[in-house]
């Protein structure tokens, strides 16, 4: 059992307040999200802070929730996804994780690049010409998450792909948002 307190010592190094790994759905995506919302008003956030990281929140969940039905649920090694939320003196850190594949990963890579690229403007235009083109993916979405989590963090978007064999990647994301 010792893995559990060494769980909680990296937990309290790394800062993290909530931690989630494992099936994602819409009722599990509004827990999380009311846990973490629930927390940040127990530590007296600002809401200008507690609205921008429940943003970058959402977009991280509806990316599991939206790209989880491509995987196979027999297999847990393909659908397990995580999603960490850590708090440091000048900055909350949001991160997600699942598997994607190699066509999703390129197509990850090379839209994330393209994102942060752009300074402020860049981002404001490039969110109004997805909204006026007004075209909705296969999944459902216009491609305004990415875009909206740099905007709303002022940051590049940090990220990474593990092979994890067979195809398949583990996509991990990772969103800064200062508190200041």
């Amino acid at each position: 059992m010792k893995y559990i307190y060494d769980l909680h010592k990296t937990m309290l190094s790394r800062n993290l307040i909530l931690v989630y790994e494992g099936e994602f759905t819409q009722e599990i995506t509004k827990s999380v999200l009311a846990m973490a919302e629930r927390n940040m008003d127990s530590m007296g956030e600002e809401s200008s802070i507690k609205r921008k990281v429940f943003n970058v929140m959402v977009e991280c969940l509806q990316n599991i929730v939206k790209h989880s039905d491509d995987f196979n649920p027999l297999s847990a090694k393909r659908n397990a996804a995580i999603f960490i939320i850590g708090k440091e003196d000048d900055r909350y850190v949001v991160t997600s994780g699942n598997p994607v594949d190699k066509e999703t990963a390129d197509s990850l890579k090379e839209r994330i690049d393209s994102i942060n690229k752009l300074d402020k403007d860049g981002l404001k235009a490039m969110y109004k010409d997805i909204i006026k083109s007004n075209s909705l993916s296969d999944k459902g979405g216009a491609g305004l998450g990415f875009v909206d989590m740099a905007r709303k963090s002022g940051q590049k978007l940090e990220y990474d792909f593990e092979d994890m064999g067979e195809g398949f990647y583990f996509f991990s994301l990772t969103t800064t948002i200062l508190r200041f």
